[in-house]
This record gives structure tokens, sequence and C-alpha cells, in this order.
């Protein structure tokens, strides 16, 4: 009978070896997570696995990376509270996924007593730690971290920016409006439903209550309006918030005016439940998904501490802003080069794909210079530091002024173009009121003038889009595209031409298929497997996970020739791996895909072929937006995947090879001149000026906290399938901010025909104002999830 036996980790889900570490009936993929397993079972924490199955999806790293933060400086900086007793840190942990992850995090003080408290923020990933000084340090709460599986990850970018939490003066004013409008709102009962004479003296006391809360709800909750009504006036561009101000200023004068000569109740309920209702309004529209960073700089890419040899050969952590030239850098497998330097030592193997959108990694020798951005794929390299970080390449391309270029046409909202025609109407309707009441009364005419502009305030107006956009941009969330602000799906439903990177945006880089081209024996394979075993190449190690060897074999003579290939002796055989050029001795015009060629002995074998693969349904998602939408396709790659782009894309010259970032940014300004609406979608920073330039800037990443530069919004790559249903929903919810607006001119037209003869009454006012402000925002509210539910998306 046979066992059976647990073939996926205990703790992480994935498939175990054959050399699984078996406890307890239980399998672990690796010795790390076997480690976080005794912890929490040690520490009685073993309810973690109970929340969920396989939480723990991120695996730990035995280095100790954190050892920078024992030094002073780097730790006040990241420290946003300390005293003699306590010190209070919060850390962004991306590995955060799930109750479990929220319990164990919770739980840090069983794991060790010098921490006070913690507290886990599950859509910001972040924890905040309070923890003893003398009991454990900053590095120890770090390191801690890591050893569970949740390393946190710290950049100059966050460390800069103080983790103080401020007070929010929108939230303070809203509380302040909210509070005069329910206080107005109840003083304003006695007038509605009438009194009698001998009651008279209450109601003026109650009417000069309701405008004393009316004056701070004006003068401080509402200033912004009046501010910005300026800046409109001062540019000579009306937006919303002229008519916005001029509907509040003529509410208190024309409140103040009835109780001064007692020809009336005022409006004060009216002017407060304004306020108040076009602050929740803007609040909801600058409300946008703070965890994640859209404005990036170079320092969010690079780490806050760097290892330098000092002057007796020791290894150092230092501020990166410490970095000068002449030091000597250490950079490990997979670490940012932050800094132009010099190749002193060992071998360097770079990615650039970051920086120049070119895929295939770059060898260099000794006493080569190798650009800040590169990324090293291999083993620990010597560097010495040409400039300081200010100084360098990629800083020198992100500050450049064609990346900081804003969009030639800027972005004007619906409501804001509606508002320009919108006022000069609303003052001309007023105008001929007045004149035609004129000849009657001075009293009526003011009272017609003041009453238009009462009731016929774009509250509603202003309301419908941050309600409709802000339920959009949190359907979009919900669908793991994330938007900027509610700004970008006005912007997104217009855009009629497609621009996309190639590089890690439709190819992923980290999911090479790879082929054998020619013919290949199980004992060749074990040869081959013998020789690429003894190389840290990148694409060395591609082929050792790939081929798997019956055999463990014995070579001699091994050699590895940087930038060319890999030879070694078996028995007096020659075994020779890499470029054509290196192989067979002789030159190759032939650069489709990165290639490895094999020859054993007098043998040719063939060659292993990296493909990168094209992101999943790419192909469907083309073929949705043909017919609707314009497309082309970018790439800093020279030759690289030209055949393989064009099986996606009808014409040849929708595909653009060796663009450097400059040349991407001008092939999108070029688009607009021809009156293209521009969505670009890329990855890296060589994207960084078009996705700035274009109209709506999408950065994709398969990681959420890989690289994103300064972009518009955040797409999954999960969820790029997902493309043409998103720009669909973005032109429905538009439409419904014009259906929005249809209704508001409705109530508008209602209000203006008791406004027009001068006998508002604040009753009517403070009926018909509320009922059009929530009747607009449930209409927008359930319109777009409609809308959402027509388009198959996640609610």
């Amino acid at each position: 009978m046979a066992i059976l036996t647990q073939t996926t980790c205990f703790h992480c889900g994935d498939k175990c070896p054959e050399d699984a570490i078996q406890v307890q009936e239980k399998s672990f993929c690796c010795n790390g997570c076997y480690q976080v397993y005794q912890i929490l079972s040690e520490s009685k924490l073993n309810n973690y696995y109970h929340l969920n199955t396989h939480p723990g999806k991120i695996k730990i790293q035995s280095e100790q990376k954190f050892a920078y933060l024992d030094d002073a400086e780097i730790a006040d900086k990241i420290i946003y509270y300390q005293d003699e007793k306590q010190c209070a840190v919060s850390f962004y942990i991306p590995a955060i996924h799930c109750s479990s992850c929220i319990w164990l995090l919770e739980h840090l003080n069983t794991l060790n007593t010098g921490i006070i408290e913690n507290r886990v923020d599950f859509l910001k990933k972040t924890v905040e730690i309070r923890f003893h000084p003398e009991q454990i340090s900053l590095r120890q709460v770090a390191e801690l971290l890591q050893q569970i599986g949740y390393p946190p990850f710290i950049q100059l970018h966050h460390s800069d920016e103080s983790s103080k939490k401020t007070r929010d003066p929108l939230l303070l004013k809203i509380a302040v409006a909210g509070f005069c409008f329910g206080n107005a709102m109840l003083l304003s009962f006695p007038a509605y439903f009438g009194l009698n004479k001998g009651d008279e003296v209450f109601g003026d006391f109650f009417q000069l209550l309701a405008l004393s809360f009316a004056i701070p709800s004006m003068v401080y909750a509402g200033s912004d309006y009046f501010k910005q009504a300026y800046i409109s006036l001062r540019s000579k561009v009306l937006d919303i918030n002229f008519p916005l101000a001029l509907g509040i200023a003529v509410l208190f004068l024309r409140s103040l005016s009835e109780y001064i000569f007692h020809n009336g109740a005022g409006f004060a309920d009216s002017l407060t439940g304004l306020i108040f209702f076009l602050l929740v309004g803007k609040w909801v529209q600058q409300k946008t998904y703070h965890h994640l960073s859209f404005e990036r700089d170079y320092r969010s890419f690079f780490p806050v501490a760097v290892q330098i040899l000092d002057e007796q050969h020791q290894e150092k952590s230092i501020p990166l802003e410490k970095l000068k030239k002449g030091d000597r850098l250490l950079v490990k497998n997979q670490e940012i080069i932050p800094a132009d330097a010099i190749l002193v030592k060992g071998e360097a193997s770079i990615d650039f794909s970051f920086v120049t959108g070119e895929s295939v990694l770059v060898n260099k020798v000794l006493g080569e210079l190798i650009y800040a951005g590169g990324k090293q794929c291999g083993a620990t390299i010597e560097l010495e530091v040409m400039k300081p970080v200010s100084q360098s390449y990629l800083t020198t391309l992100w500050n450049h002024d064609a990346f900081k270029k804003p969009n030639a046409e800027g972005s004007q909202t619906f409501v804001n173009k509606i508002a320009k025609h919108f006022t000069w109407v609303l003052l001309l309707i007023a105008t001929l009121a007045f004149a035609f009441h004129l000849h009657q009364s001075w009293a009526l005419a003011i009272n017609a003038f003041t009453a238009i502009l009462i009731v016929a305030c774009p509250c509603a107006l202003a309301l419908s889009t941050p309600f409709t956009m802000a339920a959009a941009l949190s359907i979009f969330d919900k669908n793991k595209f994330y938007l900027k602000n509610t700004d970008v799906v006005e912007q997104l439903a217009s855009i009629n031409h497609l621009v996309f990177d190639k590089t890690g945006t439709l190819t992923l880089v980290d999911e090479k298929d790879m082929i054998f081209e020619g013919s290949m024996s199980p004992a060749d394979a074990d040869l081959i497997y013998a020789v690429c075993k003894h190389s840290s190449h990148p694409l060395s190690r591609r082929i050792c996970s790939h081929l798997k060897p019956q055999h463990t074999l014995v070579i001699n003579q091994f050699q590895e020739y940087s930038g060319s290939g890999l030879s070694a002796d078996f028995h007096g055989e020659k075994i020779i791996l890499g470029k054509r050029s290196f192989v067979l001795k002789e030159s190759s015009l032939d650069f489709s895909y990165p290639e490895v060629h094999v020859k054993i002995g007098e043998r040719y074998l063939g060659k292993f072929i990296f493909i990168q693969k094209v992101r999943s349904g790419f192909q469907e998602v083309l073929k949705a937006l043909e017919g609707n939408y314009k497309s082309d396709l970018l790439s800093g790659d020279h030759a690289h995947g030209q055949q393989q782009m064009s099986a996606y894309f009808q014409h040849p010259d929708q595909l653009h090879f060796a663009q450097s970032p400059k040349d991407k940014l001008q092939f999108i300004a070029h688009l607009q001149a021809k009156g293209a609406k521009v969505m670009m979608m890329g990855d890296g920073l060589n994207d960084a000026g078009a996705l700035k330039q274009s109209h709506v800037g999408v950065a994709i990443t398969d990681e959420i906290n890989n690289f994103t530069p300064g972009s518009d919004a955040i797409l999954e790559g999960s969820a790029f399938i997902k493309l043409p249903q998103f720009l669909a929903f973005s032109k429905a919810s538009v439409r419904v901010v014009h259906q929005a607006l249809v209704i508001s001119l409705i109530y508008n037209s209602i209000g203006l025909s008791f406004a027009i003869t001068g006998e508002l009454s604040p009753l009517l006012a403070a009926i018909l104002m509320p009922l059009s402000t929530i009747s607009i925002v449930t209409f927008c509210s359930l319109a777009t999830h409609k809308a959402a539910i027509k388009h198959h998306l996640k609610l």
C-alpha cells in the first residue's frame, strides 16, 4: 500500500522537493519555513495556521540585511517617537495579505517581551510598533519581523517623510460644518411651523443664533471656496468654485438682511447644509488609495543604507546620502547600484531593463563604468564610486526637464467645463429677473435676484462628479486597478490611443520560457548541468533549473569567460557553452532572443533559446480594443522580440524598437499634436517621461511593491485582461455624471420657477436643496454600481 505524503509546504503552500523536511507529519519546502514554524510553535502561536491555510507566503532571508539600523543617524530617520522608556516606529510590510498575518503581527509581544504594543493597518500594509529600547533595538525589531517571514520594506524615500500623524484640516472643517448645520436646522424648525405673536421674541432670538452658527461655517469651513473663486477670477477662468462661492455669499447676505430688517426667517440652515454637503463631497473626491505610491522620485528605488569597505577593508553600513566619490561600494545579488561607479572586483551581470528597457543582461569587465539604476544579477561585486547619488545618471535622467514636462493640454473636468457657461447663464437669468421686477419694487427685485442665485447654486452638480468618480474609484480598486484620484476616471474615458511598453509590460521578464533547439541525449544533459552549476550567471542558473541530471559528474579545468561563455573538460573532451561566436568561432547577426550554444568535443548540439512570455490575455485584450482604439508598441530593445510582437500587431509601423526614454516621450507628444488622447502603459524609469506626458500614464506591475514610476494609475498584472472592461466602465461613469447633470437641471428649473417671482421661502429652500443633493448622490452611487455589474467588474 502506497504511503500518502504531503506534497505542499505546511507553512507557505509551495510544492516540496523530494528532500523536503519532515516533522510531525508536516512537510516544509525549505529550512526557512521550518524555522518560522519552530518559532511560532515554541511561542504557542500555532493559531496562525488555524485562521488560514498556508498563510506564510513570503520566504525569509537568511542574510542579516538590517545591520545598518544600528547606525543612530539612520535609526533617527525611521523612528518617529522616542524617549527613555519607549520608541515608536512604523514599518511597511508587503507580505501582509490575510487575517493570519494580522493576528501574528499583533502578537509580536509574545515573541519578544521588549515589544510594548503593535497595531496593524491592513489596507496600508503597515505595522506600528512601540518597543523598549533597552530590551530590544530597532535592528532586532526588523530582524524579528524577518524571522517570522514579514521583512519590513525600508526605502530612503519613505524614511525622509515624517511618520508623525497630522490632523486633516478638511475633516476638521467637515466637523465644524456638520455641527453648525445640525444646530442651525434645529433652530429653524420654529420658523417652519410658525410662531404665535407671544413667541415672536423667541423667533428673533433663534434666528440670531442660527445666523451665528452660519458665520463660522462660512468663514472657516467654507473659506476654501472663496479662495478658489478668487484664484479663478484672477486667472480669468471661471470654475465650479465661483458659482458655489457666489451662492454661499448670497445666502449669508440674504439671511443677514432678513434678520436686520425683520422681513424673513433667513436661510442659515440652507447655508450651513450646503457647506457641509460640499465639504463631504470634497473629502470623497480627495480620498485616494494612499497605500500605493504614485508620485516617486529616484530615492524611492534605493535602499536607506549601503555597504562600503572602510580603510581597514571592513564592511560598514552608511546612509545613502553619505556615499561619496572614491568610496568602495559592495553590491550583492539583486541589489540596485545607487551611484555611477567603476567595477574593481567581481563579475558584473547587470539588468538595466528598469532604466533603458533593454531586457538582456549586460556583462561588465573590470574597469568599466556601470551607471546607477542597474541591478546586479550574480555574486557580490565591488565598485568604486565615481559620482555621488545626486549626480548619477539615474538621478539626472529622472530630473531631466523632459520628464517634468506637464501635460500640454492640462486636464479639465466635465463639471468645470459646464461651470464656465453655468455661471454666465445664472447671472443673466438673475439680472433679467431683477430688471423685470425693478419697476414694481426694489425689494422684490433684490429678492428675485438673490433667490435665483440661491436656488440655482450648483451644489448638486458639484457633488455628482466626486460621488460618481469615488464610487468608480472604489470599483477599480477592488479589481486591482488603482487610480491616483477621481479626475483620472474622466481622463481615462477620453482615451482613443493606447501605447504599450514591451519589457515588463507585455512580456514577463521573470517568467522566461526556455527551449532547446537541436539534439541532446541524457548523457549530454548531465555534462551541460555539471558545467553550468559552477556558474552564477542567470542564464546558467536557468539551464540548471531546466535540466534534470541523472548522474553527478565531476568536471575539470572549468573557466568562465565574462560576456562570452563557459568551458570545461571531462575525460579529455571539451565542453563549451555560450555565445555563437564563442562556441563556433564565427560572427553572428542573430539577435532574436538570448541564446546559449552548446558544443561537446567536435559535436555541435544546438542552442538554448530564452523566449520571453507574452503576458497572458494580451491577444484577447487587443482583439477587444480593435476598432475603438489605435495602438502602438514602444521598446528599448533593439531587435529582441520583434518577430514575436509582430504576431500580435497587424501593421509593422505599430512596432517601434530601440526607443530611448526621450524618444518615447517625443512619440507620445507627436501623437498628442495630431489630436490623439493617449494612454501609456509602462513599468520602468525609461517609461517615466512618456507616462508623465500622456493623458493617462499607467504603471503595470506584477508585484505591487516593485518599481512603479510616477503615474496616474497602477495596474496589477493579473488584472491586465480586464483592460477593455476598465475603459468601457470609465466611459459609463462619465455618462452617469452627464445624467446627473440633467437631474440637477430639472431641480434647478423647479426652484427657478419659484425664485424668479421673488417668492422663494426659506422652507422651500430648506426642502429643495437637501432633496436635490441626496437624490443626486443616491442616483450616482446606484448608477455607477449598475454600470460595474454590466461590465462584469467585481463590486
